[in-house]
């Protein structure tokens, strides 16, 4: 009887979609500031586009493979790579990654991968506060040759 419960209750947890769907996404629209600031800004100086254009880009092939991912769980077929997801969260695809796991209740649960990826997010936080705070004194000297 407590299974059926159980069951039950996830069945309808699932239909309800998104839990706390307003909070995750002004948690979503605060995160993505500082990369969205210093990334407009790097345009607008002339410095370079690609951030502005990758953010959105990566973030939806992101949110692609998550979703890929998803469905081969779900049939049970071969997986995507958990190292090729952190890449494209690396490369600019962390939004989408963010979306994609709040949409899709993927890779939510993993404990080793939610520290992976929330070390993602903090290293473009960090890159970005220096970017715009600190004129890229620390960690912008180190990366400023890719962009140009």
């Amino acid at each position: 009887m407590a299974r059926m419960h159980t069951a039950a209750r996830r069945g309808n947890g699932a239909e309800q979609g998104v839990r706390h769907a307003r909070l995750k996404l002004l948690i979503l629209a605060v995160l993505c500031l500082l990369p969205g600031l210093g990334a407009a800004q790097m345009a607008w100086s002339g410095q370079s586009w690609l951030p502005l254009a990758a953010y959105p880009a990566v973030s939806l092939i992101s949110l692609m493979l998550y979703w890929q991912d998803k469905q081969q769980a779900r049939s049970q077929a071969w997986r995507t790579p958990e190292k090729v997801l952190h890449a494209s969260e690396l490369c600019g695809g962390w939004p989408g990654a963010l979306l994609a796991q709040q949409l899709f209740r993927h890779k939510t649960r993993k404990t080793s991968y939610q520290l992976t990826f929330w070390a993602i997010v903090a290293v473009h936080q960090l890159f970005w506060f220096d970017h715009l705070a600190l004129q890229g004194r620390w960690l912008g000297a180190a990366v400023a040759p890719l962009f140009r």
